[in-house]
């Protein structure tokens, strides 16, 4: 397969195909994508939490990302690769926004960035565009803004709010946006939004309406478990007078759809591993040890003066 560029990726929006996007946070997510034909691999900042176990997306710093990224870089040969720019890493001026994105292109191999914000982040979007990197603004809902949001909530669902963000989309589109990330807004607006654009959409809690989708790899795969889940392995495992840790569920987005239970599937293959040792089923001998010919083995006793 060929590397997806900005010119296949508006072939795909031009003949209505949708396009595929999903997070990768290393080497193994980023070779998933590529190998499964994903058309665009986003370096998230969302990595903080589900990749190294912060609080909020706000915690992860740009040295990280760039780590994160290279890794990214060498699985996904294939995806246009895009990442976020983390919180703090862009705010001050134009200046430590273009040196940031310098940096996660030179040096973390990505194809282009993704930027929360609004009509303040125009100036950047079009010092970065005239530098030759393609910039990907975030709108609706904004995780590096949930405080000052109030939280996790869905975005533009008024009319005023509505209008503000088709109004700062055009011009974000005018200031050399590629594309926008439409995040948690009544499906409707992200559909009008899409059709008056000339520059591809991807939604996140955004309707079928956009020029294509993006979920977090961890949801895709359930690799975490629900809050609901961990309530019902906490009782089974009463019930049955186990001693396992309680797992610690996930409030799952109304947006979310779950395509897999890796994270089931991986606990019980080492809750049997655990078993297979304690039990001494494993490792097996002869299948799962390795050999000493007879007469190296003897003068190996011999040589310590001791037998088995």
């Amino acid at each position: 397969m060929l590397p997806v560029t900005l010119a296949s990726l508006r072939k795909l929006q031009n003949e209505g195909t949708p396009i595929t996007m999903m997070t990768a946070y290393d080497y193994p997510t980023a070779l998933l994508t590529h190998s499964s034909g994903i058309d665009m691999t986003l370096v998230g900042d969302s990595l903080s939490q589900v990749a190294l176990g912060h609080y909020n997306t706000n915690q992860i710093t740009l040295n990280e990302m760039i780590h994160h990224c290279k890794a990214v870089a060498r699985g996904a040969k294939t995806p246009f690769i895009v990442s976020d720019m983390p919180f703090g890493s862009f705010e001050a001026s134009v200046q430590q926004g273009v040196e940031s994105a310098v940096r996660l292109v030179k040096e973390g191999y990505v194809d282009g960035v993704k930027i929360e914000g609004g009509k303040e982040i125009i100036p950047l979007v079009k010092r970065l565009t005239e530098i030759g990197i393609p910039v990907m603004p975030h709108l609706g809902l904004q995780p590096q803004r949930a405080t000052s949001l109030s939280g996790y909530m869905v975005q533009a669902r008024s009319s005023a709010g509505a209008k503000e963000l088709y109004e700062t989309a055009m011009a974000l589109q005018q200031a050399g946006a590629f594309a926008l990330l439409l995040e948690a807004i009544p499906h409707k607006v992200a559909s009008y939004i899409t059709k008056q654009l000339d520059v591809l959409t991807i939604g996140i809690g955004a309707g079928p309406g956009t020029s294509g989708q993006v979920l977090v790899a961890s949801d895709v795969l359930g690799v975490f478990p629900t809050e609901e889940e961990a309530a019902a392995a906490a009782e089974a495992a009463a019930e049955h007078g186990q001693g396992q840790q309680p797992l610690q569920g996930v409030k799952v987005a109304k947006f979310v759809r779950r395509f897999g239970n890796v994270g089931s599937e991986s606990r019980r293959a080492v809750r049997e591993y655990i078993d297979a040792v304690r039990s001494g089923g494993f490792p097996e001998i002869g299948k799962e040890t390795y050999m000493m010919g007879k007469e190296e083995w003897e003068e190996f006793e011999r040589s310590t003066g001791k037998k088995e």
